[in-house]
């Protein structure tokens, strides 16, 4: 936005004016987002009602939030299909590590809702999430869960850049002369 500073000789104050930028298109991206809100409320709201086991899930910067129920084996991850959401078959097949691990495929459906990271942490997260909740659902799997290291959470992030670095340990190139 643009803005102009007038001075009056008698107050000697600034005012400062704004002047209203054009509208456009914004009305039509209002009715989406509201349908687009609509419809997340809803399937958030679906698995609460339905008394899911929830666990929380979190790998790098990412967090996923995990409702696990009885099902055909669905996994929706932020409103889409797994396959949507995450098309790398690498992260697909990570997703589906606790099932394997447990014979239970095909047994449960899973709600995520994951957010902050990459893909890649996002999918560790969801991992971590959905083996927290299927230990909550069916304690007798916490042994083999346990053993194949899912229930542990990766506590590796990246460090933080220090002062006087270039990164958090690249430091300056040295000159001897």
């Amino acid at each position: 936005m643009a803005t102009e500073t007038k001075k009056t000789t008698a107050t000697k104050k600034a005012t400062t004016v704004k002047k209203a930028a054009p509208a456009t298109k914004k009305v039509a991206a209002t009715k989406t987002t509201t349908a687009t809100v609509a419809a997340k409320t809803a399937t958030v709201a679906t698995p609460k009602l339905n008394n899911a086991t929830y666990a929380t899930g979190k790998r790098k910067d990412s967090i996923a939030r995990v409702y696990l129920m009885a099902g055909k084996g669905n996994i929706v991850v932020n409103d889409r299909p797994m396959a949507q959401y995450f098309r790398r078959p690498v992260l697909q097949m990570i997703l589906n590590q606790p099932f394997t691990v447990t014979k239970r495929e095909g047994a449960y459906d899973a709600f995520v809702m994951v957010m902050g990271g990459g893909l890649s942490g996002q999918a560790g997260a969801v991992k971590h999430g959905i083996s927290k909740a299927l230990e909550k659902a069916e304690p007798e799997l916490r042994a083999a869960l346990k053993a194949a290291g899912f229930l542990t959470r990766d506590s590796r992030v990246v460090e933080r850049k220090h002062y006087g670095f270039h990164k958090a340990r690249r430091s300056t190139q040295f000159s001897k002369r």
